[in-house]
């Protein structure tokens, strides 16, 4: 398995101006809001709920992060047959607008699973450096430099929503985050 840190990621998007300047998009003028279009996930209840029940810890600061993780397991030599499996494990930033959160530049590949089968219920396993790093995200945070403003603040993050597939088998990943 290979691990990319998440908090190395996000201290370079924030060290670039115009990067940093688009982790609050969500929440600045520019974006149409109150029409009552789901438009962005901030539009949504849950984005609603969450920023409502933990405004003090998370909402209250539009730089904070909220991630989708999602992973997929695909074989890369293209024999169904192969004993190979190859599961990255990618971040997506719904900070974002919606026309660039999906552009490579801003997918955070943060784990390659790479294995003789899939990791089924050992997902958890190889999950736990991704998983200490968000714990450290949402409970005390870290410090980043936000070069648009050219100013530090605590940066905070979340899982908020997981997209998985898991055709062979059912189990949850688990996420302790409050």
């Amino acid at each position: 398995m290979w691990y990319l840190p998440v908090i190395d990621r996000l201290r370079a998007i924030f060290g670039n101006p115009k990067d940093a300047k688009l982790m609050s998009w969500h929440a600045s003028d520019e974006r149409t809001k109150g029409d009552g279009k789901l438009w962005h996930p901030t539009d949504g209840k849950q984005w609603k709920h969450f920023d409502a029940k933990f405004q003090k810890e998370f909402g209250n600061e539009a730089r904070n992060v909220r991630f989708t993780l999602s992973t997929d397991g695909m074989n890369p030599f293209g024999d169904l047959s192969s004993s190979h499996s190859t599961w990255p494990v990618i971040l997506t930033i719904y900070n974002l607008p919606p026309w660039i959160c999906q552009k490579q530049r801003y997918l955070l590949l943060t784990c390659i699973i790479s294995r003789p089968k899939q990791p089924d219920n050992d997902i958890d396993v190889f999950l736990e450096p991704l998983m200490e790093d968000m714990k450290i995200l949402w409970e005390t945070g870290v410090t980043m430099m936000d070069a648009s403003e050219k100013k530090k603040f605590t940066l905070k993050a979340i899982i908020f929503v997981t997209i998985n597939d898991y055709p062979r088998s059912s189990f949850p990943i688990r996420v302790d985050q409050g």
